[in-house]
């Protein structure tokens, strides 16, 4: 198995001759890089400087570095959405979806559910660098975590959706993914009223099942995921002993010269916009057009969604390919402004050849404000979260081959 891990199936090492792969084995490498000594006094001031000014309410904090033309949110914490018009949330459906969430019944198998993927114990994520989908087919991209997936706009990391019951349609019919038929789930979750009727009843007003309601249960399960109980979240309700004296310098470095606040921002540090950091692979055997592929749009080549970062350091590995192993190496790409693939011949007229996106820039950091940082997006990690007893109704064995 460890001959495995340091073989031909890591994702940079069957491609050696790539950039992107090896732009992130230098940046991991570096990672381990001892820690240069740093003035105690000259810190200490520092820190009680900045403690002093961040104690204060988010709209007299210092001024962030946003660029020309990027309209930005402050951080803050989130509460819990309320849900569409046509699907409000309420518990007794959140406390339906919890069940469906776990249930296999609503996979082709029967072998896997929504929470194959998305572990409460590992953030709502896999820790894997990809996806396992139907008969653990290897899935094309990393699976990113649920935690304050009802504060998005757009789902998937190329936004090809719009609303969370599209995205729960999309993920059970897919055929690579949990390949269930509509028809068939509520078959199954039928012979099982006895256990879904009530809990229908109390979502719903009736113990009528179908589709439809299964996806809007699953949805507003997904939007009841409690999130804004992290260390960062303390020290904002007025708790300053909530935030290390790293993590206080990684705050005020998150929002000045690490240049973060560009596109991590608000209650969930994510944005609903789409950017290129130079992992495309275009033209390789890894390509992943990314955005490109929903909108047709030249400029949106090799664009992704920019992901939340709370839990970030429970949910590796990172980039929507899990390029990266270590949290370190992604800080030190990033430091040194992402890859900047070049066009090969033949290539520099083509007109879909990615580029990088523009709010990418050498950040020129140094080893002591990266630690700083990481121990800021460390202090963004939620409770963990266990579920300690099944929450669907037992599978016979002969209804699960």
């Amino acid at each position: 198995m460890l001959a495995i891990l340091g073989g031909s199936m890591l994702l940079h090492a069957q491609d050696p001759g790539a950039e992107e792969g090896e732009s992130a084995e230098a940046a991991d490498r570096s990672a381990t890089a001892a820690l240069p000594e740093r003035d105690p006094a000259l810190l200490a001031a520092l820190t009680a400087d900045l403690r002093q000014r961040y104690i204060k309410p988010p709209k007299e904090w210092p001024a962030p570095d946003i660029d020309p033309g990027v309209v930005y949110a402050e951080l803050s914490t989130p509460t819990i959405p309320a849900g569409p018009a046509d699907n409000p949330t309420s518990p007794a459906k959140a406390t339906l979806g919890l069940s469906l969430f776990f249930d296999p019944r609503l996979s082709g198998s029967q072998q896997i559910s929504c929470a194959s993927c998305h572990s409460p114990e590992l953030g709502w994520a896999d820790g894997r660098s990809f996806a396992a989908g139907n008969f653990r087919r290897t899935l094309k991209r990393h699976t990113p975590s649920l935690l304050g997936i009802g504060h998005a706009a757009t789902f998937f990391w190329d936004g090809r959706q719009s609303t969370l019951e599209d995205q729960a349609t999309e993920v059970i019919t897919n055929p690579d993914e949990m390949a269930g038929d509509p028809a068939e789930v509520v078959a199954r979750l039928q012979k099982e009223a006895e256990f879904y009727a009530p809990l229908f009843t109390k979502a719903f007003g009736d113990a009528s099942i179908d589709f439809q309601r299964v996806v809007q249960a699953l949805a507003a399960f997904q939007r009841s995921l409690k999130v804004g109980r992290s260390p960062f979240d303390k020290f904002m309700a007025g708790k300053p002993e909530s935030l290390s004296d790293a993590a206080v310098r990684g705050l005020h470095l998150f929002r000045t010269k690490g240049r973060c606040l560009n596109c991590h921002q608000g209650p969930m540090l994510q944005s609903d916009t789409f950017h290129n950091l130079g992992l495309t692979y275009y033209g390789r055997k890894y390509e992943d057009l990314g955005r490109y592929k929903v909108t047709g749009k030249p400029e949106d080549v090799g664009r992704f969604k920019t992901p939340t970062l709370r839990n970030v350091a429970r949910t590796g590995p990172w980039m929507h390919n899990g390029l990266f192993p270590s949290l370190d190496g992604v800080l030190r790409l990033y430091n040194a402004g992402m890859p900047r693939p070049r066009p090969k011949p033949g290539q520099e007229s083509d007109p879909l050849f990615p580029k990088t996106d523009a709010l990418l820039k050498p950040l020129k950091m140094d080893a002591g404000e990266l630690a700083d940082l990481k121990a800021f997006l460390e202090a963004l990690n939620e409770p963990q979260v266990r579920i300690l007893s099944q929450p669907f109704p037992p599978i016979a064995s002969s209804q699960g081959s």
